[in-house]
């Protein structure tokens, strides 16, 4: 998919939609008491805050001029008290919201990890991981804010508004019609200019993800950038991205400051109006303590007007990010339980494809028509060409993808009719990424089998001749390796793969290329070793090295999207075909 590279956006034109903004309520409404008490304590301290001028008018009007020293200072503790109880009900606030906040990001991230846990390998496959990396961290945390803060702020300061304005017309109507003039003139501002700040932060999301992608590229694959000297060209494309990304930023950041830009110099004429209206009816209509209070009020009626339109615009920014939240949680998940999908009850072994047709993109099948009859028991190598479909056929044993047509059946059961727990965790499977976990040996070893004894765990370790190079580690078998097993060789991280997947003790073994990284001695001892565990198993191998796969049961040549030649290695030689020109020409290159 294009939108999936790394330089190029994701859905840009995407509309202004508030159906994401309505789901996101399920995550709000978890936490609807809290929110509300946030909002009573943020009410009160508002009104606290907006009696002070009332107060000050009152001490400008009557008590200053009557020297009533007394009432003053009565005044002025009242205040100070507003003050305080008003700056206490904003803390609690603060503190409940906080908590909020995390919750809702805890919630969302635990959502779209568990959602992430099963999408297939197809989702992994079409993805920069970066760009997947990016929704969990960066914008989750963009919308809890909004989805915490934003909210209770949005309703706070519809209120505040609200209240500002009963203050201003019980002290004068007259002026406050006068600074209300400048209210259409901002909306009519916001309307203009909304659209272009909607697009603009997208740009933002875009921009901001394609980044993270690269960079998230340029990290896994350094060994390779620094051996072929890439340095230069990489810092050149990350240069470009990194460029796109400031600008997009920038530009976003120039038409969200004509807000407040705006708003500024509103508030400042219609106040300049008020204060020229209120001179000229000083004497007969205003007093200069109501002036003072009316003053103090237009200011802070401009405020949440400005939080509000701010408000919006963070409301547009969590749209989009929201909008990439859901597109994720929303992805289908295509390999899963059916629907009375049931246990598969433990195996014996025996594997048939009937008429199985297979193709990653839609388009170009991998296999076709492909019939297969495994006894339990029989050990099977598949060879062939590259791409032929070798990690295709035992891919979808295991049900890493769904067959387009035909059936994959284990024991009778067709397998996409039974539970995928209970189906894998019937299967030992070593894949070609030999993945190994940051963390100690020993858990990297029982990774897929949690109850396992260090006894069991050393045992599968010298059956695979794993136990000699961890037994001689500073820690043995505790020995704290980092992500992808950066300090262990390609081989030595092949054997912990392999002593992983035996320890799960499966009924069908899955080893794809599972010693091609392994020097000749260390591999002669593992096939020792191997021969005694494969006896009443059944067992797939893929091997580009022939040598290792001529005592298995069968040997499968796949080419032309099927089986092309099926044999033993004796019979096979025999016949002289596609597989013996395969092993003749490794021969001559040995």
């Amino acid at each position: 998919m294009a939108r999936n590279k790394f330089d190029v956006d994701e859905n840009l034109e995407s509309p202004f939609n508030i159906k994401h903004l309505k789901r996101s309520f399920i995550y709000i409404k978890k936490h609807s008491k809290k929110m509300i008490l946030s909002l009573v304590l943020s009410g009160l301290s508002v009104i606290c805050a907006l009696i002070t001028p009332k107060i000050v008018g009152y001490a400008v009007d009557y008590t200053i001029p009557n020297q009533d020293f007394p009432q003053l200072l009565l005044l002025a503790i009242a205040m100070a008290a507003l003050i305080g109880l008003s700056v206490f009900f904003a803390l609690i606030r603060s503190k409940y919201m906080a908590y909020v906040g995390q919750d809702i990001i805890y919630d969302i991230r635990k959502d779209l990890f568990e959602h992430l846990q099963e999408l297939s390998f197809q989702y992994y496959d079409d993805r920069p991981h970066g760009k997947i990396l990016v929704r969990i961290v960066n914008y989750v945390n963009n919308v809890s804010d909004m989805l915490s803060n934003g909210i209770i702020n949005f309703v706070l300061e519809t209120f505040n508004i609200i209240f500002i304005l009963i203050f201003m017309f019980t002290t004068n109507v007259q002026l406050t019609l006068i600074v209300l003039t400048g209210v259409p003139v901002f909306l009519i501002f916001i309307f203009i200019i909304k659209p272009k700040q909607r697009r603009s932060w997208q740009a933002v999301s875009n921009k901001n993800s394609n980044l993270n992608a690269y960079f998230q590229e340029s990290i896994d694959g350094t060994k390779i950038t620094q051996s072929f000297v890439r340095q230069k060209e990489n810092a050149n494309i990350f240069d470009k991205l990194n460029r796109a990304n400031k600008d997009a930023v920038m530009y976003a950041v120039r038409l969200s400051n004509f807000v407040p830009f705006t708003v500024d110099n509103i508030s400042v004429i219609v106040i300049s109006l008020m204060y020229l209206g209120g001179i000229a009816w000083t004497a007969q209509v205003v007093s200069f303590g109501i002036l003072v209070t009316m003053g103090d009020y237009a200011w802070r009626l401009w405020q949440p007007i400005l939080n509000i339109a701010n408000l919006y615009n963070n409301l547009i920014n969590t749209l989009s990010y929201l909008e990439r939240i859901f597109e994720t949680i929303d992805e289908p998940v295509t390999v899963k339980n059916a629907e009375h999908a049931t246990l598969l009850p433990p195996i014996t072994g025996n594997v048939v494809f009937e008429d199985v047709t297979f193709s990653y993109d839609g388009t170009k099948n991998i296999l076709e028509h492909l019939n297969l009859d495994i006894k339990a028991g029989e050990s099977i190598a598949l060879v062939g060409p590259t791409g032929a479909g070798k990690t295709t056929v035992v891919n979808l044993i295991s049900r890493f993808y769904n067959v387009n047509g035909g059936a994959v059946k284990l024991d009778g059961n067709d397998i996409s009719q039974v539970t995928l727990h209970s189906l894998r965790s019937q299967m030992g499977i070593m894949l070609q990424d030999s993945f190994i976990f940051s963390g100690n040996i020993i858990d990297n070893i029982r990774y897929g089998k949690l109850d396992a004894t260090e006894e069991e765990i050393k045992k599968a370790c010298e059956t695979v001749r794993a136990s000699e190079f961890i037994e001689e580690m500073e820690d043995g078998y505790y020995t704290q390796v980092q992500e992808r097993g950066g300090r262990l060789s390609q081989g030595q991280k092949q054997l912990i793969a392999f002593a992983r997947t035996l320890l799960c003790d499966p009924k069908i073994l899955i080893l794809d290329e599972a010693t091609s990284s392994i020097d000749a001695k260390t591999e002669k001892l593992l096939q020792e070793g191997l021969q005694k565990l494969l006896v009443g198993r059944t067992s797939f191998i893929i091997a580009h090295r022939l040598s290792t796969i001529q005592h298995c049961d069968r040997i499968l040549y796949i080419a032309d999207k099927g089986v092309a030649e099926s044999g033993s290695h004796e019979e096979l030689m025999k016949k002289k075909g596609l597989y013996y020109q395969l092993y003749t020409a490794q021969l001559e290159q040995a």
